[in-house]
């Protein structure tokens, strides 16, 4: 639903595919193919179409670069009526591209049909089916195995493997749909230098093993399926010999077994273990892998003997119940299943969505333990609690997580290190963030006329980890290691270990995070700046007239200038404000507290704009109340009759900074706009939007703004702290990519309101406006960030302004935003004294006060890779990738940026994979326990409307996605990606504790529930076919689910426990979100329901987003291909 329509030309992750001898290729991208009939695509656990073959396979081959696999070869065939394979299954091999309709979730499977051939056409399938043998996800270092324990070990040297896959494997793509092979072909030996690490979360994508895929301490078994494990333990290394390995690629192999049975190895023409998906070993030294053969076609038996004294392997990806494998006319009872007679099948198993890490088991086990405790940032290098989770924090000498937050809290010391682990190097900084009650702001340090104490040759801020030297007299800076003389007034002798007497009197000395009240010296033209203004500009065009948006506008304005930010201690606020109206031309007004009624100016040379009045027009709220509220009573009647449609844009800007210009202070423009600005003037614009762009090299051309006019403008807005909030209402295209600039530059925020309508959109519009006018904001603000020696800050990401290359400079700079910097090596750092960051940001206070804010880190450094993935953070990971993407798109194909990601993260795991898991299968997905959920998030991303837009998403809608992504921060990213799903009738009346979230997949909805989505920018309340009368009636007062109007938007008030529960659910939500949500009811099966299902990141979406199982078996093809 949200992402590309478009027929792909290649699968979704690589390049186009060759075809093969003896296959057809079938199109890609969703469409159906004539002549093939599309099969049933269970959700999870609905029946599917079986896949054609031709006759046994009869050899292993592996092609060398081949880009896919081949399609399905001709003609009905046999196959079971029920294939083990269903939607979403991890497979471990070559997936297939063209989705399927997805049945309904409740389709139910019927044992006994398993072995019952049936003739059927192979199905198509986006993805393909998930890997087939059986998946162990090991936990290695919370200590415990999820799985359906792969109780087979591996056959003795070249024998046990029956006939062998014979498609080639493919590299870097999606193979073409119907091939038959599921299966990670021969992709090269696991890396033989593996040393133990940290122990990583691990699936087992089907080898047998004679070691369990346990690694590091050792690890109590949770096992979800009902056999005991008998596991030994791992040898410390992987053996790669010769003999270990099936005939390399190219090389045929006989099809049953010789020789005698060895230990472990069941004898031909036994029932052998059933695994659910096939993965031969790394290919040993021979011919080179070459094309396919033609003929070798369809899936090997698996025939992954059982091992002696454990219980037969039951047939399950993860240990669910699944049928037999497609293509064999039985469950498979070991290599002789061509000539000889069929075991008794085992019980069917099916693919267990809940044994791959689920982002909601890692956000309640972090709650569980981290939450109790406060979070004291003393230590260096600590990695601090999930933002999901609620904790305090007691600042000791780094800066809190609310104000900065770190991908890796433990960096490599060479730059050789970070580019093989490819995990970038970034801190995601909010200056200005809000803490919680419980929390002390951070403290205010006025050192008078001297200014705060700095080191002499870098000018980092005196902080906890200077040393001071020579009983007190110098410092050593932490920063450079330049040594500065302390000043008289602020020497202080030193204790017995080298500490200063009032270490704990001084907040610069003790604490991560603190202001600095800054002296003439840091000031514009050095003199103390005035305080801010904020001026008003309405569009009054027909549009905003007619749809009572300027009504509603004035008559809030009336009540809402009382709560203009203040300092703590202020009777009333400092700042300013003035008011502008505007179509084609402009209107000011003098609303000084002498006149009786405001005078109206109007300026129609909008080529040259000026202000026309400078006395009356910013003036103080409480001295010329009555002259400005009988000027918002006015506006609304001056202009009732207008029938201007057409609006200017650019001028507005210009006027309000040049009102700013000549009262000599910062401020902030509020602009209510409603259309696309074509009257004649500068910065005029034309409609230049075109979906016929996606997906082509000229797409990127939709988010670049179509004049550099804009650029130009916003440049000059920061020199003067003016600072752009857009309010846009549009009815059709508007071009936010261009009308976006300005905003984006000057540290502005931009809402957006489609198709306004005062009864449903004027309580979010209301709240925005309100939270946007009352939040701290700084003004004419500049941050720089200084590093320790070793590394440099290198890029920065965010909604502000640079003219060089060190300076971040924000016009505007509220509580809501961040900046995320990466940072590179330029040199060696040592474990020894680890790295440090500051970040400083020069602002004006709403009272006109400059000061400086100062947040101080420490990272660890290491030399030794498990170190780096063992304290990793994946969500600030995340908001990293996704804003480094979401900026890639300017200037490069969406495809390419897609892949690009892909790989960056096949690499992060590859890396961990090599150097830090414990040897063990190819056909093992490992994963590093603090990033077990990179695969899920990264797949939320690329399916994310800027970067796999569906048909219904406009242009404005992804560039304003991809500005407000740019400044978020990492709680707003990880619930924007990765959406919050409640279900609401688990909910206890009689407590304040939410009931725990559940997946985002439509098979974990009930009919007979209500659930509460939430993403940031939209709570959805979604509510099944078959929920109790009651429920309804005490949510909704009406007595059925057809009576409920999906159109309110919020929730009636009645006094009932539920639906107060309800309610106080969704206010807390609300204030939880720097945006004011819209509440969207969804019946189950009405027209929203499309929508809501978009938001349900673990499924395939509409526009051939993958589903999280297809994407881990694409992830995990990829790290194969780059360790062999």
């Amino acid at each position: 639903m949200s992402v590309n329509q478009q027929a792909h030309t290649g699968p979704p992750f690589g390049q186009p595919q060759t075809g093969y001898p003896g296959y057809s290729q079938p199109g890609y991208g969703g469409q159906q193919i004539p002549g093939i009939p599309s099969s049933q695509y269970g959700a999870y656990n609905g029946p599917m179409s079986g896949y054609q073959q031709t006759g046994p396979p009869q050899g292993s081959l592996r092609a060398a670069t081949t880009s896919g696999a081949p399609a399905s070869t001709s003609g009905a065939l046999v196959s079971p009526a029920y294939s083990q394979f269903g939607q979403g299954d991890v497979r471990n091999g070559i997936p297939p591209t063209v989705p399927l309709p997805r049945p309904s979730a409740a389709q139910q499977f019927i044992p006994g049909t398993a072995s019952t051939p049936i003739t059927q056409p192979a199905p198509f399938q986006q993805y393909g089916p998930p890997p087939t043998s059986t998946q162990q996800l090991t936990n290695h270092m919370a200590g415990m195995q999820i799985s359906g324990i792969s109780t087979s070990a591996p056959p003795p040297a070249g024998l046990g493997y029956g006939p062998p896959t014979s498609v080639p494997s493919s590299s870097r793509s999606f193979p073409a749909t119907g091939s038959g092979q599921y299966v990670y072909s021969n992709q090269g030996p696991p890396p033989p230098n593996m040393p133990h690490g940290l122990p990583p979360t691990c699936l087992s994508q089907g080898l047998p093993m004679a070691q369990p895929a346990i690694s590091g301490p050792p690890s109590s078994a949770l096992h979800h399926s009902s056999q005991s494990s008998g596991f030994a333990p791992p040898p410390t290394s992987a053996t790669v010999g010769a003999s270990s390995y099936p005939p390399a690629a190219g090389v045929s192999r006989p099809s049953t077994m010789q020789g005698a049975s060895l230990p472990g190895q069941a004898a031909p023409g036994l029932p052998a273990s059933q695994p659910n998906h096939v993965t031969s070993p790394p290919p040993m030294a021979g011919p080179p892998p070459g094309p396919p053969i033609a003929g070798f076609q369809g899936p090997p038996p698996p025939t992954h003997p059982s091992q002696p004294g454990y219980p037969l392997q039951q047939n399950g990806s993860f240990g669910q119940n699944r049928g037999t494998q497609p293509n064999y006319g039985a469950a498979y009872s070991g290599p002789a299943n061509y000539a000889s007679q069929p075991g008794p099948p085992p019980p069917p198993k099916r693919l267990d969505p809940d044994s791959i890490p689920s982002p909601i088991q890692v956000i309640e086990d972090d709650r569980n333990n981290r939450g109790s405790e406060p979070f004291v940032t003393g230590v260096r290098g600590q990695v601090p609690p999930l933002v999901t989770t609620n904790f305090l924090v007691k600042d000791q000498g780094n800066a809190s997580p609310r104000f900065i937050r770190c991908t890796s809290y433990n960096i490599p010391c060479t730059s050789d290190m970070t580019k093989q682990s490819q995990v970038p190097l970034a801190a995601v900084i909010k200056p200005l963030a809000t803490l919680p009650t419980e929390e002390a702001p951070p403290y205010l340090v006025d050192h008078g006329e001297t200014g705060p104490i700095r080191c002499n040759r870098c000018k980092a801020y005196m902080c906890p980890f200077m040393q001071f030297i020579e009983g007190g007299r110098r410092f050593q800076c932490c920063f450079c290691s330049c040594v500065t003389e302390v000043p008289s007034h602020y020497f202080q002798h030193l204790d017995h270990t080298g500490r200063r007497v009032d270490y704990y009197d001084r907040p610069e000395l003790s604490l991560g995070s603190y202001e600095f009240l800054a002296t003439v010296d840091y000031c514009k033209n050095n003199k103390f700046p005035n305080p801010p203004a904020f001026i008003f500009m309405i569009d009054v065009s027909y549009n905003a007239i007619r749809s009572g948006l300027v009504r509603l506008i004035c008559e809030e304005l009336k009540t809402l200038l009382d709560y203009l930010p203040r300092e703590g201690n202020m009777e009333e606020s400092a700042i300013r404000v003035g008011f502008v109206t505007y179509n084609k031309v402009l209107h000011f007004y003098n609303v000084k507290s002498s006149l009786a009624q405001p005078q109206m100016m109007v300026v129609s040379d909008v080529a040259d704009m000026f202000v026309p009045l400078l006395d009356g027009f910013l003036v103080n709220v409480n001295e010329s109340r009555a002259v400005f509220t009988s000027l918002l009573d006015q506006i609304p009647e001056m202009f009732a009759d207008t029938r201007e449609t057409e609006t200017v844009f650019a001028p507005v800007i210009q006027a309000g900074m040049e009102a700013l210009k000549a009262a000599e202070c910062a401020g902030k423009l509020f602009i209510f706009h409603t259309s696309l600005p074509i009257a004649e003037a500068p910065g005029k614009l034309k409609n230049r939007d075109d979906k016929k762009l996606i997906n082509t090299d000229k797409e990127k051309t939709l988010f670049q703004p179509q004049t550099g006019f804009y650029s130009n403008l916003a440049k000059e807005c920061v020199a003067q702290g003016c600072c752009v909030d857009l309010f846009l209402f549009p009815n059709q295209y508007l071009d936010v990519a261009t009308l976006g600039v300005v905003p984006y530059q000057t540290g502005g925020s931009i809402y957006k309101y489609a198709y306004f309508q005062v009864e449903t959109d004027q309580e979010r519009f209301l709240n925005d406006l309100r939270r946007d006018v009352q939040k701290v904001v700084g003004f004419d603000a500049v941050m720089r960030v200084r590093t320790s020696t070793g590394i440099r800050a290198t890029d920065f990401f965010g909604a502000f302004y640079m003219s060089n290359t060190t300076d971040v400079e924000l016009a505007g700079l509220d509580s809501d935003k961040t900046i995320t910097v990466e940072f590179k090596h330029d040199d060696k750092l040592s474990e020894d004294s680890g790295a440090l960051l500051q970040c400083a940001v020069l602002y004006t206070s709403c009272a006109g006060q400059r000061r400086l804010r100062i947040h101080n880190l420490s990272l660890n450094c290491c030399t030794q890779l498990a170190d780096l993935y063992r304290n990793c953070e994946t969500d600030t990971l995340i908001n990293f990738l996704a804003k480094f993407a979401y900026r890639g798109v300017l200037n490069n194909p969406v495809k390419t940026v897609r892949d690009t990601l892909i790989n960056q993260c096949a690499q992060i795991l590859a890396c961990y994979r090599k150097n830090c898991a414990s040897p063990s299968s190819a056909g093992q997905l490992i994963l590093p326990e603090c990033m077990k959920l990179l695969p899920v998030y990264l797949n939320c991303v690329l399916k994310s409307d800027v970067l796999q837009p569906g048909s219904e998403v406009t242009t404005d809608d992804r560039s304003y996605i991809r500005q407000l992504v740019s400044s978020m921060d990492v709680a707003d990213t990880n619930v924007f990606f990765y959406p919050r799903l409640l279900p609401l009738t688990k909910v206890d009346l009689n407590s304040d504790s939410l009931p725990i979230a559940i997946r985002n997949s439509e098979e974990r909805l009930s009919k007979g529930d209500i659930y509460l989505l939430e993403n940031g920018l939209n709570i959805f309340l979604w509510i099944g076919v078959n929920v109790q009368q009651g429920l309804i009636q005490n949510l909704f007062g009406v007595s059925s689910f057809s009576q409920i109007n999906s159109t309110m938007c919020t929730l009636p008030v009645l006094d009932n426990p539920f639906s107060k529960r309800v309610r106080s659910i969704i206010d807390m939500f609300q204030s939880q979100r720097s945006r004011y949500m819209k509440l969207m009811i969804v019946k189950q099966e009405d027209k929203l329901d499309m929508l809501f299902k978009h938001f349900l990141m673990e499924d395939k979406s509409m526009n051939g987003g993958a589903s999280y199982v297809d994407f881990l078996c694409h992830m995990h093809k990829e790290i194969r291909q780059l360790l062999s």
